[in-house]
């Protein structure tokens, strides 16, 4: 037989590599991540499971992100699954699209699916079937979709500053009213002095 090939039926992979073994199922990771609180991951991790049932993968891990990584500064629920895929914990990491993984364009993408692949872990797309494709079409088709990402992400930050400024330009004040005041209570940041 040959190598990596998935039997939908039985729900076996017969690749050493990928860290499956003939008779063993495939064990599988979800990445859901939603970058705004009016978006929910709910739907992304129904349709993966259901998509992971049906190839006979058994999920063992969600890590869901629902922030905007721009805002925290980092994904922890990423940092936590690629501890886990250090450890071997699974063979596939299934992802809704590949700009679930990075808005920071193809080479972000190449290079954590190619750090995934050293730990023995293949990225699946749901949107993007060819993630399955073997070889440098792969590898290439990765590249050309975080270019794609990168390029639509930094159009939307165009259009949102090509609105304010429009706004300014109109009259308009941006931000709060004068004279308003943020009820909130705010947390205090502690700050380290080095001396």
């Amino acid at each position: 037989m040959q190598s990596g090939l998935h039997l939908p039926t039985a729900g076996k992979v017969w690749d050493e590599a990928q860290g499956g073994r003939a008779g063993e199922m495939t064990k599988a990771s979800i990445y859901v991540r939603v970058s705004t609180g009016d978006q929910d991951t709910a739907n992304q991790v129904l349709a993966l499971t259901e998509w992971a049932k049906n190839r006979g993968y058994e999920v063992v891990a969600i890590y869901s992100e629902e922030e905007s990584a721009w805002k925290t500064g980092h994904q922890r629920e990423l940092a936590r699954l690629l501890q886990d895929a250090r450890k071997r914990k699974f063979d596939v990491m299934l992802v809704w699209a590949l700009d679930r993984l990075s808005r920071e364009g193809s080479l972000a993408i190449l290079s954590l699916v190619h750090r995934l692949k050293t730990f023995g872990v293949k990225v699946i797309s749901y949107q993007e079937s060819w993630t399955e494709a073997p070889g440098e079409l792969a590898e290439l088709l990765y590249a050309l979709t975080g270019w794609v990402a990168r390029m639509e992400s930094q159009r939307r930050s165009e259009r949102t500053r090509a609105g304010l400024a429009r706004i300014v330009a109109q009259g308009k004040r941006l931000g709060r009213p004068p004279g308003s005041k943020d009820r909130r209570k705010r947390r205090r940041r502690q700050r380290l002095i080095a001396l």
